[in-house]
């Protein structure tokens, strides 16, 4: 996705070696247009897959699996970081730790909205660890769902999550691979193939 990796490179900002801020259009300011593009690329990889409803995290998840949903025609279920009044019954959770806040989560999704047959498609923001995807995959498993496949929007191609999920045999698309944030600089893992 060409889009992406120029948002990436003109608006992100690389605070560390492991560190890419994109809040200027993924996750805290979001970039309609990006967004809704995103969606159709998602749901160009995983048409075939006959996915029933999409599961993501709050709340950077929501954007690009809204707009997936919108292109599948299919529900978006985000699993809650933060209890509510109102979600406190007949709960599926995982516990997720962020590699970006340094935090472990409970996160939880009504169970009333994901049934056993159910076909997912798991997008999120950011794949650095795997682990925000396997507390979701986990929450798929208690329900007696399948796992269709995980749509990410950008991967840290440099840490293990990606290739310990497809280890596992699950399909993965990330529309950006990250080979390296050194010296300040995103490169991209196509670039760093062709060298």
């Amino acid at each position: 996705m060409d889009l992406l990796k120029e948002k990436i490179v003109t608006e992100g900002k690389v605070l560390s070696d492991s560190v890419l801020k994109v809040d200027a259009f993924l996750n805290h300011q979001v970039d309609p247009v990006l967004m809704q593009e995103i969606g159709k690329e998602f749901a160009n990889r995983f048409r075939d897959k006959k996915i029933t409803k999409i599961l993501t995290l709050e709340s950077s998840g929501i954007a690009p699996a809204t707009m997936a949903g919108l292109e599948l025609g299919v529900p978006v279920i985000f699993a809650r970081k933060r209890q509510s009044l109102t979600l406190t019954d007949n709960l599926l959770t995982a516990e997720v730790y962020s590699f970006t806040k340094q935090t472990t989560s409970k996160v939880s999704v009504s169970h009333d909205f994901i049934k056993e047959g159910d076909n997912l498609l798991v997008i999120d923001d950011f794949l650095a660890n795997g682990q925000a995807a396997l507390g979701l995959i986990d929450i798929a498993e208690q329900a007696k769902a399948d796992v269709a496949g995980i749509g990410i929007v950008i991967e840290k191609g440099f840490q293990e999550g990606g290739q310990a999920l497809r280890d596992k045999g699950i399909k993965v698309e990330s529309l950006a691979i990250i080979d390296s944030l050194e010296n300040n600089q995103v490169a991209f893992k196509e670039e760093a193939l062709r060298q």
